[in-house]
């Protein structure tokens, strides 16, 4: 019997910020200077950071109360020395961990309150006994000093609602400050979109209510970003319906917030957003649900999706698909490879074009099935191709680790420029890694960019024991802030 992600409504983390989430413009120049734009800078010394989650980490007694860490970007790589952990039950930081409470299983990095320091929202499920809330988005504040729970308070949310699902970011009315999207009512029908800056108290400037449901279905991804290339961010909402897919919807922004007439997308799995051809819109890649099928995506081989921006947003023409069998990428399609399972963007060689990080959590290594890989597709002049992509996992000469059946590398995938040599780097989890005795603690790997795309020298792994975590059944880096897809299955 397989463990996952215990049931969290419909909704999965979706706030794209390896999306590189600017307004897009053309040119070489204009390109690199996005590429290397610090969007996860917690402390503000110029290097990208990171926050993992452990969302089946027991905390206090309570059983998938959860935990969430924050890793320090530096010259060298994640700094060994300066991670923080941080549950409900550190000082400053609203609630107690709860059973099932999976304190950090959805997490966005953005700055909230416009002081130049990246903040961590971070969704906790379960009951709040204060005031019958189900669910809460808690703001950690980013600070010189790194984050911590001091000053950390919870976005304000009506009484009696079910509050946090479908989180995302983006700047839907191009004022220049951040806006969160999600469920944040007790109507099912409607999400709210908050729009920034967020006062210290956790309250938005002002709020849109936004009926995104038609039909008896729920909300399984989102995207965002500037698709028609206007300047201002766009919403994608997907859709399904107990085990079908049903389409998703685009949400123009506009100079006063986002347009309540949707247009019409295709359904999508998983999401990630760049402008990996630099013609100046946001491209939209996502993993393909086989025929429709919500529940085959566990023994599907996996179709990575690429709809290309234009003015009218994502193209219904010019599309491709990549998959293992496309000329050029490592591997071949097999059963439960999950290609696509998660799905991350950035700029790993430093050409000014983004790339892309595909996570293939099911990928059999040798005769150990569901160890994972992650590959990287490059961008360019003509978009994703299979041109010199790259695969890794932890057989892979240079990665610390062995791999083994069930380790699911690749579980998480995020591109991100730790080191600020412009170049992102590679972080990627597996929540089914096994610390000796210990099962499904889960580990994270760090691989460095370069020149080529990405490299195993200097790489590095960390895992719940090695900062003094809680690590039985963590599922530590089954969750990265601003990953996007469906919950990983541990074997």
């Amino acid at each position: 019997m397989g463990i996952r992600r215990p049931a969290l409504s419909t909704a999965v983390a979706a706030a794209l910020i390896g999306s590189l989430g600017l307004p897009a413009v053309a040119g070489t120049a204009a390109a690199q200077a996005r590429a290397v734009t610090v969007r996860e800078d917690f402390d503000g010394d110029g290097y990208q950071d990171v926050a993992v989650a452990a969302p089946g980490a027991t905390v206090g007694g309570h059983a998938w109360a959860g935990y969430l860490t924050i890793g320090y970007g530096s010259a060298h790589g994640l700094d060994p020395a300066r991670t923080t952990v941080i549950s409900q039950d550190t000082p400053g930081v609203p609630g107690a961990s709860g059973d099932h409470q999976v304190f950090g299983y959805d997490m966005v990095s953005r700055d909230l309150d416009g002081d130049g320091l990246t903040d961590l929202a971070a969704v906790a499920r379960g009951h709040r006994p204060d005031d019958d809330v189900s669910g809460s988005v808690i703001v950690l504040w980013g600070r010189k000093t790194g984050i911590s729970g001091e000053g950390a308070v919870r976005v304000d949310a009506p009484a009696n609602a079910q509050v946090g699902d479908d989180l995302t970011a983006g700047d839907f009315d191009a004022d220049g400050h951040v806006d969160l999207f999600m469920r944040n009512g007790e109507d099912y029908d409607y999400h709210d979109v908050l729009y920034g800056p967020f006062g210290r108290s956790g309250a938005p400037a002002r709020e849109q209510r936004v009926q995104v449901y038609s039909t008896d279905n729920s909300i399984n991804s989102t995207a965002a970003g500037d698709f028609n290339g206007d300047g201002i961010e766009d919403l994608a909402t997907f859709y399904v319906y107990e085990n079908h897919a049903e389409g998703g919807k685009l949400w123009l922004g506009t100079r006063t917030g986002l347009s309540t007439v949707p247009q019409r997308l295709d359904s999508a799995a998983g999401t990630a957003v760049a402008d990996f051809d630099q013609d100046g819109y946001a491209d939209l890649a996502t993993r393909i649900f086989p025929g429709g099928d919500t529940e085959g995506t566990e023994e599907d081989f996996g179709t990575v999706k690429l709809s290309y921006g234009s003015a009218a947003g994502p193209s219904r023409t010019r599309t491709q698909t990549i998959t293992q069998n496309t000329a050029g990428v490592p591997g071949v399609n097999e059963k439960g490879d999950q290609f696509g399972g998660r799905l991350s963007a950035g700029d790993a060689n430093g050409d000014g074009y983004p790339d892309l990080a595909v996570g293939v959590p099911g990928e059999a290594i040798g005769s150990k099935a569901k160890s994972g890989a992650v590959v990287l597709l490059k961008g360019g002049r003509s978009g994703l191709t299979g041109k010199d992509a790259q695969a890794f996992h932890q057989d892979t000469a240079g990665v610390p680790g062995v791999a083994e059946s069930g380790d699911v590398f690749g579980g998480s995938v995020r591109l991100s420029d730790v080191t600020g040599d412009a170049k992102a780097d590679l972080v990627a989890g597996a929540p089914g890694e096994n610390l000796g005795s210990v099962v499904n603690g889960g580990a994270v790997w760090l691989l460095r960019g370069a020149s080529s795309g990405l490299t195993t020298a200097n790489s590095t792994a960390r895992n719940p024991k090695d900062i003094g975590a809680p690590a039985s059944k963590a599922l530590f880096g089954e969750n990265l802030s601003g990953d996007n897809g469906p919950g990983t299955v541990i074997p």
